[in-house]
């Protein structure tokens, strides 16, 4: 399941809340998500945005190595296990609650943490390559943020995801469909675009208002 959608930039930290942010296909160097890292930073977390891909992001020019072939070097299940030290490096700073956030590809590595009870709360935005079953697996806070337009996670399949959340009383969950919005609207956006940056916001202020309630 790949598709042209997912490729379409000091504060007083809480010694004991933690936010770990997971790429996008872009990287970790795009501008868009080191701004957002920085807001969430500014909101008192210790924040850290690894290189899951070394250095390789996806590269929709190189018609060389399109999306199945990149994936292959860069499977979901490499970031997952990549976490982990990442994870224990956080626990013996001192951290008590880790949160981590996924977009596109990210996604399906948090649902992985989640579902292996690694982290204490979990966002996803506009999510890939999640399915129906991964969101059976997860018993703790999980935020699901997609878009109206979207071929990786129509908002039908977030409606399936909802349901299944809530026949879980003892998990918190919040879905949610940003309207006239398109796969990756959270992280890349046209920052030129008064309309586009409004809806990235509301994702933004979202993330940290999950965070606030489950991790602190």
């Amino acid at each position: 399941m790949s598709g042209p959608e997912c490729c379409s930039n000091p504060p007083t930290l809480n010694p004991t809340g933690g936010a770990g942010h997971v790429d996008n296909l872009a990287g970790f160097e795009a501008p868009n998500l080191r701004k957002l890292a920085d807001k969430v930073a500014a909101a008192g977390y210790y924040v850290v945005v690894p290189d899951f891909f070394h250095g390789d992001p996806y590269n929709p020019d190189n018609s060389a190595r399109p999306l199945p072939v990149w994936l292959k070097d860069h499977g979901a299940d490499k970031g997952f296990e990549a976490s982990k030290p990442l994870i224990e490096a956080l626990k013996a700073k001192g951290v008590s609650a880790i949160g981590a956030v996924g977009f596109c590809w990210g996604a399906k590595v948090v649902v992985e943490l989640a579902k292996n009870r690694l982290i204490q709360g979990a966002v996803l935005l506009h999510p890939s390559f999640v399915t129906l079953d991964d969101i059976k697996g997860v018993d703790i806070p999980i935020a699901v943020l997609g878009a109206e337009i979207d071929k990786m996670s129509p908002p039908e399949l977030l409606k399936q995801f909802e349901e299944v959340l809530a026949s879980k009383p003892g998990v918190a969950s919040y879905v949610k469909v940003f309207p006239k919005v398109s796969h990756g609207w959270s992280v890349r956006y046209n920052t030129e675009d008064a309309v586009a940056v409004k809806a990235a916001e509301e994702a933004h202020q979202d993330l940290l208002v999950w965070f606030d309630k489950h991790l602190k």
